[in-house]
């Protein structure tokens, strides 16, 4: 098998074939499928390794004594073969990691042969392709969490111990020194926990990417922000912990621990930071300081790591083992989301490569994981399926009456996008509102009109005088509402997303398959853009391929919107993403056959690429960090010596034989809702054809879905439709 090492004295990093570990009683043999770099701790050995012998010396002054006390009892010569000796070895690398179960040791009774599992230990869950784990350090992984994020466990554990040590409490204010990886999950614990949290890094993209993960404010330790913040939050007061998530060798975390604390406050180590602590600072305030050790109780005791024996729950309520399946257990129910801290996955084959490009500086990470070849070779290349239509339509409806409709949802988008055009439309009654809350649907029908207000969706769905139903509540009900009223007979207008997974999207082609209901629209309205269409039509029809590029600038969202809630409701792109790429397909005039993203550290800016069967590509570059005053959304397409350019709808272009532009007057954007709520109305009152086939709407989702695999996997996904 092949194992990542390097050699303390010459700095070499390699991936050796070394033998396979035997399957020793008390334990479990496992074959790893992501393992995690800690790039703190391990970065920090890859980077003495390359430094001279003095400063070998000088960044381990705990070693430097042990060596002098050996020279004192067994001599120098002794001494320097023994530590040459060790130097000049190979020595692993790697602590924690994810992979399934292909041998049980004697003894071992709660995990068998294929299960998942999580795996600790820097002696144990190696970067390796098998590990043999103890029984203490490795523990089930809940069922439906992604094995990726399972290999987060270890780093977890260690995070999480180090929030048992503050003991905080429901409304605390604490304070979080370093947001790497560690600093991040304790960010989300604390948060999970009810406290309030402020952050310090210098790094401003993992100051944002903390804030996005639920801390209340952050900033640069240098700047009067985050004192300011912590001033604001506890009225002077101070913040109740301190959490030293940091490195290095400069002593201002601990400094700016004693300055922001409360009086008899804590401060709790988890990382590897100086502590010089200022004596008269942490003496007047009498500040508890505490370590945190590692992964919880039970690390370094070699009868519970080696030989199984557990502390009584009694005693000792959190043991490593306890903290390891809370942890994932936490990321399983959706308390803590570390798909944002993955800045990059390498295969396995490439860790040399990848370690030195974090080394150098030159792959920027929060956190990176190895992904292993499959166990009877490589894996292949990431699929994702487009599900195949199959119904046999029934006969749609017609009417001469005005169409009436019900909405299920009536927040913001509903009350300022597609009500306001509804309301003033002839032909249209507005009949029941649908909404989780008695006063919100008396809102809408007093805003608008709506005959009846009501929480009873069945009571809709089973009224037969109403011809279709608009679904606008938020992203992860979507599939479930819309499934209901294809099953109901409704036609069926959804805004996007359609699904957030591809068991969701099955479930939905499912009940038109049942129904035979396929009268379904998702919300995807910049096609219907009147100044867009206009731009199409002048730029013509093309016979070779196209290249086209779309900018959003989407910008930052505001602190606690729910569209943050990735664990319920998807990312941000899987919410958004399938207007831009359906934009694309319709001005490509195809669906896509693969796609490729990538990011920049916590997912916050991506960079999609689509390909289509003609050889065209869109390149789909979704920012958050633009400035407020650069436009929301500009779209080039090029091809046979023509050029289309759309300026955030409010102005378009075409270059060609002849140039065209749009009015320069300022004009309001119009993307396209009006329009496409009349050709739906239309389709609903004729019985005519939806005004986008329904083979179109499931290619965009599951194109929009392939993005998160991509991200996860590192490489193009490729879109396969289902015969």
């Amino acid at each position: 098998m092949k194992q990542v090492v390097q050699n303390y004295k010459s700095g070499e990093l390699a991936v050796l074939d070394v033998p396979v570990p035997g399957c020793k009683p008390g334990g479990v043999l496992v074959r790893s499928a992501y393992s995690l770099i800690s790039t703190g701790t391990e970065l920090m050995k890859v980077s003495e390794a390359g430094m001279s012998m003095v400063g070998k010396a000088r960044s381990r002054p705990d070693q430097v004594a042990k060596v002098m006390q050996s020279v004192a009892t067994n001599g120098v010569p002794a001494t320097y073969r023994k530590v040459m000796g060790k130097l000049d070895s190979y020595t692993p690398l790697g602590y924690s990691l994810c992979g399934v179960v292909e041998e049980v040791g004697a003894g071992i009774d709660d995990v068998k042969t294929g299960d998942l599992v999580a795996c600790a230990g820097n002696e144990h869950a190696l970067h390796a392709e098998l590990n043999w784990v103890p029984k203490n350090l490795c523990t089930p992984v809940p069922d439906g969490l992604a094995p990726r994020h399972a290999a987060f466990g270890t780093v977890g554990s260690i995070a999480l111990q180090g929030v048992r040590r503050g003991e905080s409490q429901l409304g605390d204010v604490a304070l979080v020194i370093g947001l790497g990886l560690i600093g991040q999950l304790v960010v989300q614990l604390l948060t999970a926990s009810g406290v309030r949290v402020v952050g310090v890094d210098p790094d401003p993209a993992r100051c944002e990417l903390a804030e996005r993960l639920g801390a209340a404010a952050c900033g640069d330790p240098a700047s009067p922000a985050a004192e300011a913040a912590v001033a604001e939050l506890t009225g002077g007061h101070g913040v109740d912990q301190v959490y030293l998530a940091a490195g290095g060798g400069s002593n201002q975390p601990v400094e700016l621990a004693a300055r922001l604390c409360r009086d008899r406050g804590r401060v709790v180590d988890i990382g590897k930071c100086r502590l010089d602590l200022p004596w008269n600072a942490y003496y007047e305030k009498e500040l508890d300081v505490r370590f945190s050790r590692s992964y919880g109780p039970g690390r370094y005791d070699p009868e519970y790591e080696l030989e199984g024996r557990d502390y009584p729950i009694g005693y000792v309520r959190w043991t490593e083992r306890r903290n390891l399946a809370c942890f994932l257990d936490l990321v399983a129910r959706g308390r803590v989301d570390v798909e944002p801290l993955i800045s990059h996955i390498a295969d396995f084959a490439d860790a040399v490569t990848t370690y030195e490009r974090l080394k150098d500086g030159e792959l920027k990470a929060v956190a990176v994981l190895f992904r292993y070849p499959e166990q009877a070779g490589e894996a292949e290349a990431p699929k994702v399926a487009v599900p195949s239509v199959n119904v046999r339509p029934t006969p749609a409806r017609t009417t001469t009456a005005p169409v009436r409709l019900a909405f299920v949802g009536a927040g913001n988008y509903a009350t300022s996008m597609l009500l306001p055009h509804l309301a003033r439309r002839d032909g249209v009654t507005l009949s029941t509102v649908v909404t989780t809350t008695a006063l919100s649907a008396a809102n809408a029908k007093r805003k608008f009109g709506f005959a009846e207000a009501t929480t009873d969706l069945d009571a809709v769905l089973g009224d037969k005088s109403i011809d279709a139903v608009f679904v606008v509540t938020r992203h992860s009900s979507h599939a479930d509402l819309t499934r209901k009223a294809l099953l109901a007979g409704k036609t069926v207008f959804v805004e996007k997303p359609l699904a957030l997974t591809g068991d969701e999207l099955t479930g939905v082609l499912a009940a038109v398959e049942e129904s035979g209901n396929d009268r379904l629209q998702v919300g995807f309205n910049r096609r219907f853009s009147p100044l867009l269409r206009e731009a199409r039509q002048r730029f013509g029809a093309r016979s070779g391929p196209a290249n086209l590029r779309y900018l959003v600038n989407a910008g930052r969202l505001q602190h606690g919107s729910w569209y943050l809630r990735q664990g319920t409701e998807g990312s941000r792109f899987a919410g958004e993403g399938g207007h831009f790429i359906d934009t694309a397909s319709w001005l490509l005039e195809a669906d896509p056959v693969s796609v490729y993203a990538t990011a920049t550290p916590g997912n916050e800016d991506l960079q999609v690429v689509l390909r289509y069967p003609d050889g065209s590509t869109a390149t789909i570059s979704y920012v958050t960090t633009g400035p407020a005053g650069f436009p929301k959304e500009t779209l080039d397409l090029v091809a046979d010596g023509r050029a289309l350019r759309l300026d955030d709808f409010v102005r378009a272009s075409v270059y060609g034989r002849k140039r065209w532009v749009s009015s320069r007057l300022p004009k309001a954007r119009d993307k396209g809702q009006n329009a496409e709520l009349a050709a739906f109305i239309k389709a609903v009152r004729t019985g005519g054809p939806m005004p986008v086939p329904l083979e179109s709407l499931v290619a965009t989702t599951a194109a929009t879905l392939a993005v998160q695999t991509g991200l996860a996997g590192g490489a193009p996904v490729t879109l396969t439709r289902q015969r």
